[in-house]
C-alpha cells in the first residue's frame, strides 16, 4: 500500500500527499490568523501596559508572522500541486469539460477565495507588519517613532480581517468539492456564476487592498460577515448551476 505513494507512475498517491501537506500547512496558517484576529488582537486593544505591547511586537509577532507566512506560501503550493494533479488526471479522460462539475466549481470557488488570502499575507500584511514590528524596536531603542505606522498597522488590520471573512466561505467550499455535492439543474450557467463570483470577490479584495474594516472591525462582525458571504455563494450556486 505504502509503495503506491512512492510510484512515479501512481498519480493518486501524489494527490494524496500534496492533499496530506496542504492540510497541515493550512492549519498552520489559517490558526495563527485566528489567533491574531481573536487573541492578539484583542489582548493589544485592551492592555495598557505599554512595555508589555512593545515585548509582544518585539518579541512574539516575527515568530508568529515566520510560521504564518510560510504556513501561507506552502498551503498556496501544495493545493496548486494538488488541483493541478487532479485535473491533470481527470483531463486526460473528460477534457476541460470535467470543470463542470461539482467536485471542480465547489474547490475553485474555495481556492479563489485562498488565492487571494496567500497574496494578502505577502504582499499586504507581512511588508506592514514589518514596519510595525522595526518601529517597536526602534522606538524601544530610544528612536522616533515611524510616521508611517498608523497607516500601515491599519492596511494590514484590513486585510487579516478580509482574510479571516474569506476563510470561512474558503473552508466551506473546499469541503463541500468531496463531501456536499452540487446537484446542477438542467441548464447550469457556469459562466455566468464564474462573472458574478469573481466581480463579488474582487470588489471585497478592492477593500483590503484600499479601503477600511468598517463592518469587519470586530470579532463579532467578521465571523457574520464571514458566514454571511459563505450565504451568498450557496445562493448563487443554487440558482446559477
Amino acid at each position: 500500500m505504502f509503495y503506491s505513494l512512492f510510484d512515479p507512475s501512481n498519480l493518486n498517491g501524489y494527490n494524496f500527499l500534496f492533499r496530506w501537506l496542504h492540510v497541515f500547512f493550512g492549519i498552520t496558517w489559517i490558526g495563527l490568523l485566528y489567533y491574531f484576529n481573536f487573541v492578539q488582537g484583542a489582548f493589544m486593544a485592551e492592555t495598557t501596559e505599554a512595555v508589555a505591547k512593545s515585548q509582544v511586537t518585539q518579541k512574539l509577532l516575527p515568530r508568529a508572522m515566520w510560521w504564518f507566512r510560510w504556513g501561507a506560501l506552502w498551503t498556496f503550493l501544495t493545493g496548486f500541486s494538488m488541483l493541478s494533479t487532479r485535473a491533470h488526471m481527470e483531463m486526460s479522460v473528460a477534457g476541460v469539460g470535467v470543470f463542470n462539475n461539482s467536485f471542480w466549481v465547489n474547490i475553485l470557488t474555495g481556492a479563489f477565495f485562498g488565492t487571494l488570502m496567500f497574496l494578502n499575507v505577502w504582499l499586504i500584511i507581512w511588508p506592514k507588519q514589518k514596519i510595525v514590528i522595526a518601529n517597536a524596536v526602534n522606538t524601544a531603542a530610544g528612536k522616533p517613532a515611524d510616521p508611517k505606522l498608523a497607516v500601515s498597522a491599519a492596511r494590514a488590520l484590513v486585510a487579516s480581517r478580509t482574510n479571516t471573512m474569506f476563510s470561512i466561505p474558503m473552508m466551506f467550499f473546499m469541503l463541500a468539492a468531496n463531501h456536499l455535492g452540487i446537484k446542477t439543474n438542467g441548464t447550469p450557467n457556469f459562466c455566468t456564476y464564474w462573472v458574478v463570483a469573481i466581480i463579488l470577490i474582487l470588489g471585497l479584495e478592492a477593500n483590503a487592498i484600499w479601503g477600511k474594516t468598517g463592518p469587519i472591525t470586530t470579532i463579532k462582525g467578521v465571523t457574520t460577515a464571514g458566514f454571511v458571504l459563505t450565504a451568498v455563494f450557496v445562493i448563487l450556486l443554487t440558482v446559477l448551476v
